[in-house]
Formats: C-alpha cells, structure tokens, sequence
C-alpha cells in the first residue's frame, strides 16, 4: 500500500474550470484557513491568466487579493503555474518578462511551480525551473496530456526523461485537460513515465470531461502515481477535477495512507457552495460520459469561450458542428495538445471557419505563428494543404519577417512607464484603461456576501429583462438599486 498525497485545487482550476477564473479574494478568504490545515501538501492558487480577469472583469488588484489570500496560508506551500513562453496573451512573452513574472510571485509567497511548455521547449521550461530555486521552490515539470496518433508511449517516456533530467525539477505532473485517461491507457503509459522519472515522483491532474477522472486516479495509483490533484466537492467535477471527498474514501478503502483531516472537507464545500450560488456560478457538477469529448479534446475552461464566442454570433446551434471542425482543425494542425494556448488557437480557427463558411478564409495571427515554428515544433506535421492557406493568409509576410522581440528588463519598464515591477506585470498584460478602473474599486474585501431572498431573486430576474442600466426595486421596508 501506499501513502499518497493531495494537492488542493479549489481556488485555481477548480474556479477556473467552474467560475470562469472570477474567484475574487474575499470569495475564498474565510475558507483559507480551513483548507491550510486540511493535510493538503500544496494549495494551487495563482496563475497569470486570473490576474487578467480579476483586472478585466471584477475591477480587483490582484497582487491585492493574493497578498489578502497568503495572509490566510500559514502553513501549506502555495503553487503557481507558468507556461514556458506566454503568460496571458495567446502569443508570446518576453522571457525578460516570464523571469519576472515567476520572481514577483515568488516574492509575494509561491514556493511550488507547475512550468508547462505544450510544444516542450525543454530549455526554457528549465530556465524557469533554475530561477524559481533561488526562493526555495518545489518544481512539478508538466506534461500537458493529449491523444493522438503521435502521443505514444515512447513520445511520453522521452519527455518525462528530458524533464526529469532537468536538476530543479522535483516532481513530474502529468496533466490530462480533456479527461480521457483509462485505464487501457494508464497501465503502460504510467509505468513509461516513472521508468524516465529518475525516482522523482508523479503527480496526476484529470478534469472530469467524461465522468471517469475519479477511476483514473484510482488506476494511476495502482501504477505508481503518488500525488493526486482534487478540489471541494462544490467546486468538483463536471469540468473540473474529482471532490477530495471521495478520493479520499477511495484511497482508504484500497488499503492507502493519506494526511486528510476528512472533519476539514464538509465546511469548506458548503462555503464555496453558498458563494457560487450567491454570486450565479456554477457549484456541484457532473458530467455524463460523451464520445465527443474524445475527439476533439476541448478542456472545460475552453468550452465556455467556444459557446460564448457563437452567442456573439447568434449561432449557438452550429456548436457541434464547430466541435467536429475542433477535431479536424487539430489534425491538420499537427496535434497539438488542447492546453493554453493551443486550445484556444484551434478553437478560434473552427469558429472562423464555421462562422464565416470559408476554411481558413480568417487566419488568426497566433496561427501563423504557430505554422512558422515560433512557438517551437508541432507534435506532427503540419497538413500540406492547411499550410498553404495558413501561408497565404495576408499578415503572413508581415509576421514571418518579424519574430517575437526579446526585450530585457530595463526596455519593458522604459517601455510602460514604471520602475514598480508589480505594476509593470500588469502593464504588460492588461490594458492600461482596465487597470485605471481597477484602481477605482478600492482595496479587495475579506468577504463576500451569500445573501439570498425573494426580494433579491425579484431583482435578479428583472436585470435579466430590463434594457435599462440599472433597477430600483422599493418595498415598505427596504429599497435596492443594482447598477449594470
């Protein structure tokens, strides 16, 4: 039997997956210190597209919020992800930038890293890997799973060697976005991996797409994977990750060890229960298993862009049929893994070609990239006859005669404006408008109010009717005002 050990992912792919990364810091703060005693050997909390978000679209100072949310960990260290090459935008950033990104977040309190790299540029995730040790950190070198014809077992073995190769690298993550690991697959790619791991151990992150990551996991032990990534049961499942509730009684009843105090779990799910259903997010999910998912990979996070991206359009209904382009338009692109930025990128292209009814007739920028080899070499050729089109596109030129700059640290803060290194990350990722109505918000708050009354499901259906910018809803006793 063995020992295993959970990674908490409530307030990173947990909210990500569910709430669409618009978990603010007082949403998560009064649960914090619950989920630092649980047992837990690390809590996932910070990565670079939340910042945007919480910038774009809540108008909360993020390095504000993580500051409020590392107060509340005392004990438990706290991960970070980084892809190798990019941080929020689906293009590039300079690796001046990337140094930085990890540095800053370091200093504000990460001492775990999860680097990834898609197309697994091995020097730069290793670069990273280098920088994170002058703070002590823990390294997981990820391994973003995918399925197809050139992800073999000997494809996986020769990255989990060149990854564990890499001195600061202390763990091996294997990643499965799409949720498509069984067992058929697990019982000899797991054994590849940990024969390349140099006696470093595997960790194993599964979102729950088909409705059978609970029973991977329960596979991967019997092979020989020792760290499991979970979340709240509320925050669980569907397109997120299993419930720690029930990988925990999985793990015992097969004889394992774990450092779970269970009495920690229940107050936990129903925090985040109230507040998802407080604020309209979406909190106990299950997913039934579905074949689509297996051919075109699209990961949960993803899956909301694809919808909302057609409502623009008013073209909900053509969803499956994009779906059926997604697997089309990852062949010909050589299989790329459907992870950040690449799910994004063959997921924007099926909506341009169902959308407009010409097949790369609309060639994102980010896709000429990707076909010149800037984002480093495809899993598999790219198709002849996509090649073409994507080269003929009328940008392609213009792109292919300017490579991604390599600016040092000096240039960027010459080129925003600061010498202020928190602000200059979110300068650099974020519009300059977004971030000056941030600063109209005020400081994060400690907490978010759960509330629920008729008076206040009377206002929420109206807002939903009402075309004007905001309702007043007044009664004898009280009177609410809610701004658009």
């Amino acid at each position: 039997m063995a020992h295993i050990k959970f990674l908490d992912e409530t307030c990173r792919d947990g909210q990500q997956s569910l709430w669409g990364m618009r978990m603010q810091a007082g949403m998560a703060y009064p649960a914090l210190p619950i989920i630092d005693e649980t047992g837990y050997s690390t809590i996932s909390l910070a990565g670079s597209s939340l910042f945007e978000v919480l910038v774009r679209h809540c108008r909360e100072d993020p390095w504000a919020g993580l500051d409020l949310m590392m107060g509340q960990i005392r004990k438990t260290p706290v991960r970070g992800g980084i892809r190798s090459n990019g941080s929020v935008t689906f293009g590039f950033t300079p690796d001046s930038l990337m140094d930085l990104w990890m540095e800053r977040l370091c200093v504000h309190g990460v001492r775990s890293w999860w680097i990834y790299d898609v197309l697994f540029n091995i020097e730069k995730m290793a670069r990273l890997a280098k920088h994170s040790k002058k703070y002590g950190c823990k390294v997981a070198g990820t391994m973003l799973y995918t399925v197809s014809p050139v992800h073999t077992d000997e494809f996986w073995s020769d990255k989990a060697d060149k990854l564990s190769a890499i001195p600061e690298v202390d763990s091996l993550l294997l990643y499965d976005t799409g949720g498509v690991l069984d067992r058929d697959r697990i019982k000899t790619l797991v054994p590849a991996l940990l024969a390349k791991s140099r006696g470093k151990p595997l960790e194993l992150h599964s979102n729950n797409m088909l409705g059978q990551s609970a029973k991977a996991y329960v596979d991967a032990v019997e092979f020989g994977v020792s760290v499991l990534h979970t979340a709240a049961r509320s925050m669980a499942n569907g397109p997120s990750i299993p419930s720690i509730d029930v990988m925990v009684r999985n793990m015992e009843l097969l004889g394992h060890t774990h450092d779970i105090d269970k009495s920690k779990l229940k107050p936990v799910s129903d925090h985040f229960e109230r507040v998802g259903k407080a604020a309209g997010y979406l909190v106990n999910q299950n997913y039934e298993y579905d074949i689509t998912s297996l051919r075109h990979q699209v990961p949960g996070g993803m899956m909301g862009t694809l919808r909302n991206q057609l409502v623009a359009q008013n073209m909900l209904e053509k969803l499956p049929e994009v779906l059926e382009e997604v697997a089309t338009v990852r062949r010909e692109l050589g299989y790329p893994a459907m992870a950040t930025p690449f799910a994004q990128l063959v997921g924007t292209l099926a909506v341009l070609n169902i959308v407009t009814g010409r097949r790369y007739g609309a060639v994102p920028d980010e896709v000429i990239q990707y076909a010149a080899g800037f984002y480093g070499d495809p899993p598999a050729p790219i198709d002849p006859a996509a090649m073409d089109k994507i080269m003929s596109a009328p940008r392609a030129k213009e792109i292919l005669a300017n490579p991604p700059p390599q600016p040092d640290l000096d240039d960027l803060k010459r080129q925003h404006g600061t010498q202020d290194e928190d602000e200059l990350i979110l300068k650099a990722l974020v519009p300059a408008a977004d971030i000056a109505k941030m600063r109209l918000t005020g400081p994060p708050a400690r907490d978010f109010p759960a509330l629920s009354s008729p008076e206040l499901k009377q206002v929420e259906r109206l807002m939903k009717v009402a075309a004007t910018p905001y309702v007043r809803l007044k009664t004898e006793t009280m009177e609410v005002t809610v701004r658009r």
